[in-house]
C-alpha cells in the first residue's frame, strides 16, 4: 500500500520544492494539492467537514504550478492534484497543463478529479450547480480525445469543439490515470463510467465502514463490466492509527495519504516524522 500527503500550499507554509524533497528522501509515494480557484463570500452550501471554513482554502496556490515546482526538485516522487475542479476548468486548457505537467515529470502526474461542493465557486464560474456532473463528465470525454487523437473533435451539450491539433500528449499512455474524488454511490459510478481509480471519503476505516463501501464499489464495477483491479482505490486524509491503516492493507486498498497543515516545516516535520514510522511499521506487516 503506498502512503502520500497532501497539503495546501499557502505563501505562508512550506513550500512545494523542500516538502517534495523531505517526502521522496523518506520513501513516500506521492504529494497531492487540492484546488480552489476562489472562495466567494456568500456560501449556499455549508463546508462538509462542518463549522467554518479553515483559511487555507481562500490562500490556497494554484495546484498545477505547486506540482510541477514539486517534479522538478524529484526524480521518483508521483505529484497528483488532490482534486482538480472539472466544473471551474476549460478541457482544452487544462488537456495541455496535464499533457505538460505529465512530460515535465515524465509520467508522474495522477489526475485526482471531482465535481466540487461550492455552489457559489462554481456558479462563478458560469456552471450551473445543477448540470455539473454531465459538464464534467463531457470535459472529461473531451480531454480524453484529445490525448489520444491527433485530430481530436467532441460535440456534446456542453462541450463542443470540431477537429483540431494539440501537443504535446501525456507522456503516460493513453493519459495520467483519472483518479475520480467523492462519496458512493454518485461518484463511485462517475470513476467506473471514466475513471481509472476512485477516491471515497474517509469517514470510518473499519470493515462496518469503508470496507462495506469498498465491497459495494468492487461490485458495482464488475456488474458494469470493469475490472476491479483495474479501479484502485485512494483514500485520503486517514488518521494516524495502525488498526485502521492495517485493515486498508488487508482489502487491498491502493493508496493512503494523510494530511500536512499549511504551516512551515517546524510544524510538518514531526507530522512527517511519526508518517515515517508508521510507513516503517505497515511496511514490516
Amino acid at each position: 500500500m503506498k502512503i502520500g500527503a497532501v497539503m495546501f500550499f499557502t505563501t505562508d507554509s512550506m513550500q512545494p520544492a523542500p516538502l517534495a524533497r523531505v517526502l521522496e528522501e523518506r520513501g513516500f509515494e506521492s504529494l497531492w494539492v487540492p484546488e480552489h480557484t476562489h472562495i466567494p463570500s456568500t456560501r449556499k452550501t455549508p463546508y462538509p467537514a462542518g463549522g467554518p471554513l479553515i483559511r487555507p482554502y481562500y490562500d490556497i496556490m494554484d495546484p498545477f504550478l505547486a506540482l510541477n515546482t514539486a517534479a522538478t526538485v524529484t526524480s521518483r516522487l508521483k505529484v497528483g492534484t488532490g482534486i482538480a475542479l472539472l466544473t471551474q476548468r476549460d478541457p482544452i486548457v487544462t488537456a495541455k497543463v496535464v499533457s505538460t505537467i505529465d512530460q515535465l515529470s515524465q509520467g508522474r502526474f495522477l489526475f485526482g478529479v471531482g465535481n466540487g461542493w461550492n455552489q457559489d465557486e462554481i456558479e462563478n464560474h458560469g456552471t450551473a450547480f445543477e448540470s455539473r456532473h454531465k459538464l464534467a463528465r463531457e470535459r472529461m470525454e473531451a480531454m480524453k480525445t484529445i490525448w489520444t487523437e491527433d485530430e481530436p473533435e467532441y460535440h456534446g451539450e456542453f462541450v463542443n469543439f470540431d477537429k483540431m491539433k494539440q501537443w504535446p500528449k501525456p507522456f503516460q499512455k493513453p493519459h495520467p490515470p483519472v483518479i475520480v474524488g467523492g462519496a458512493f454511490p454518485y461518484a463511485a459510478r462517475r470513476a467506473i463510467r471514466y475513471g481509472d481509480g476512485w477516491i471515497p471519503r474517509a469517514d470510518r476505516l473499519e470493515s462496518a465502514g469503508v470496507g462495506v463501501v469498498i465491497d459495494k464499489f468492487r461490485k458495482m464495477a464488475s456488474e458494469a463490466g470493469r475490472d476491479p483491479a483495474s479501479l484502485p482505490i485512494t483514500i485520503f486524509r486517514v488518521p494516524e492509527a495502525m488498526e485502521g491503516l492495517r485493515f486498508c492493507q488487508q482489502i487491498g486498498i491502493d493508496r493512503v495519504t494523510f494530511t500536512l497543515p499549511a504551516e512551515k516545516e517546524d510544524k510538518l516535520m514531526p507530522i512527517i516524522d511519526r508518517w515515517t514510522e508508521i510507513k516503517r511499521k505497515l511496511e514490516q506487516a
